[in-house]
């Protein structure tokens, strides 16, 4: 189970302590909380997404492929705190592309978790 990331403070820590993976069409920042599970904030710019239908749109594509990977994020040690910047090319795009993007990125998570730890 996911909570959402709240306020800017939120934000904030996890842009600047946060280890930042790029894709096609999402940029992913992630930092270990110690919470007892993963917490989840999207965000997509007007300069990079477009105007508020498109950003909707873009945050629920992003949103939906986060559910969808629930089962690789049980095989993480560690709970993170996500946040899953929309990039203009995930407003022209459907469900698979972004989904497979963003499981190519818990994997790589995964990978660097177990190779260097996140602190």
């Amino acid at each position: 189970m996911a909570k959402n990331l709240r306020g800017r403070n939120d934000f904030q820590k996890v842009y600047r302590k946060g280890r930042r993976y790029e894709g096609s069409f999402i940029s992913v920042f992630v930092l270990p909380n110690q919470e007892n599970c993963h917490r989840i904030g999207v965000t997509a710019s007007r300069k990079a997404v477009g105007n508020a239908v498109v950003r909707n749109r873009a945050k629920r594509l992003l949103r939906e492929s986060f559910r969808l990977n629930r089962s690789l994020l049980t095989e993480l040690h560690a709970n993170y705190d996500w946040v899953l910047n929309a990039k203009g090319r995930l407003a022209s795009c459907k469900l698979a592309p972004a989904y497979g993007e963003l499981t190519g990125i818990i994997e790589r998570v995964a990978k660097d978790e177990v190779a260097t730890p996140l602190r």
